[in-house]
């Protein structure tokens, strides 16, 4: 078995003052058993079209083709985009994104906040500005009127025969309006896999076109991704298995109204928010589930850290850390000791961070809050992709326990349906 690149420990969750009674981990890890047989059987008959998608090679040798015309004359890709069809992008562009490559910039513009995107629209030159619009469904309306607004200054300026040149789309297959305005355009259009839902698209072209755009090697990240999904699936008891279990005896036990991801890193900052979405829109149904919290270190020390040890006391806490012992800065030996600063002389900045992870997980623990560490010897593509192959089927996992479809969201959709009523003054 290939090695993974990370490694998670529940012990602090099984041990001491605040573990979770072991009877209830014990009946809710053999409760997962079912549940990865079915897994099992989904992947050998390809009928959860999700675990088919790391070992994919023809959808990114498409995508290798559009993008490198697409960055030809370019200085700025916007990258158009909402919730998954986002979210997974801006994890990626964080922490692996090629600084090194030279342009193009990519941004991405999920929220459709009126003044910035006309902002952004007033600042770029449109001749080497390129726009990728992402719509699973192809009729995502704040997608649309981001592409149609932009769309627009072309028509305006008398350039609508150059937007075939501008434009990229990421659709599902079928008669679809994203699919039509290329259409309109001449436009090409890179297809979305049916049958994964926005959550769950990272791995596909969703992620995949525009961390090739920002020089991240698609390949190794779906290796990543692979390697764990060989690992949990040839495992009786995996880690994933293991932490949807601790989630939901935490649930019984009535003590689970939070789920806390505590990263010490800045490169994985954004990783929260592509969690928190699966997390929140697979399992929030039903009455049910834990409300997704994102926690940055050291700096949520200094403002979280309180209510999370001495509050209701209702979370399970994962530390996210990376190696950093002697990175970065050293403290100046002879300065740090005239000041007082024992402690500090000679440290590396990152000796801090190190410490301070361990010293948090530690301080939670002994108070009584359950923790789990989950260490990333290094942030590449191979570790990012396991990371989030590890989340996507905690998450499935989790959703079997608690009795609820982790891949519908129809709380979203009737969002949906109303917004569009309002604006058409119904």
């Amino acid at each position: 078995m290939t090695s993974l690149p990370l490694t998670i420990s529940l012990d602090l969750a099984l041990s001491g003052k605040g573990a979770v009674a072991k009877a209830d981990y014990d009946a809710a890890l053999a409760a997962t058993a079912p549940h990865l047989d079915w897994l099992r059987k989904a992947r050998a008959d390809k009928s959860l079209e999700l675990l088919g998608v790391p070992s994919r090679t023809d959808d990114v040798e498409a995508a290798e083709k559009v993008a490198e015309t697409f960055c030809k004359n370019t200085t700025d890709i916007a990258i158009l985009g909402i919730g998954g069809s986002s979210l997974g992008g801006q994890a990626l562009k964080a922490a692996l994104e090629n600084h090194d490559r030279g342009a193009p910039r990519v941004t991405f513009h999920d929220n459709p906040d009126p003044f910035a995107w006309q902002e952004y629209l007033s600042k770029v030159d449109l001749k080497t500005t390129r726009f990728v619009a992402i719509s699973k469904s192809g009729g995502t309306a704040e997608t649309l009127m981001q592409a149609l607004t932009a769309a627009d200054l072309f028509d305006k300026a008398g350039a609508a025969k150059y937007l075939k040149h501008h434009f990229v789309m990421i659709t599902e297959p079928g008669d679809n309006v994203l699919r039509k305005f290329a259409a309109s355009i001449e436009a090409p259009v890179l297809d979305h896999p049916k049958d994964v839902g926005g959550r769950y698209s990272v791995l596909t072209m969703c992620g995949a076109l525009p961390a090739i755009l920002m020089g991240i090697d698609i390949k190794a990240l779906r290796k990543g991704a692979q390697d764990y999904l060989d690992y949990a699936l040839s495992d009786a008891q995996p880690e994933c298995a293991q932490g949807a279990a601790l989630h939901s005896a935490l649930a019984k036990a009535g003590r689970l109204d939070q789920t806390v991801l505590w990263a010490y890193a800045d490169r994985l900052d954004t990783f929260h928010a592509w969690w928190r979405q699966l997390w929140a829109e697979s399992l929030g149904k039903d009455g049910k589930g834990s409300t997704p919290v994102g926690a940055l270190g050291p700096v949520d020390q200094h403002s979280q850290l309180q209510m999370f040890r001495d509050g209701p006391g209702k979370s399970l806490y994962t530390i996210l850390s990376t190696d950093t012992n002697g990175a970065g800065l050293a403290a100046p030996v002879e300065r740090s000791k005239s000041l007082g600063l024992d402690y500090l002389a000679g440290k590396h900045m990152g000796d801090l961070v190190d410490a301070e992870a361990r010293a948090t997980a530690q301080t939670l623990s002994r108070n009584g809050r359950p923790v789990r560490v989950i260490h990333l010897p290094k942030i590449d593509e191979r570790s990012i992709g396991a990371l989030m192959m590890h989340f996507m089927l905690e998450t499935i996992l989790m959703g079997k326990l608690m009795g609820v479809d982790p891949f519908d969201q129809p709380g979203v959709e009737e969002g949906k349906v109303l917004a569009r009523q309002y604006l058409s003054g119904k």
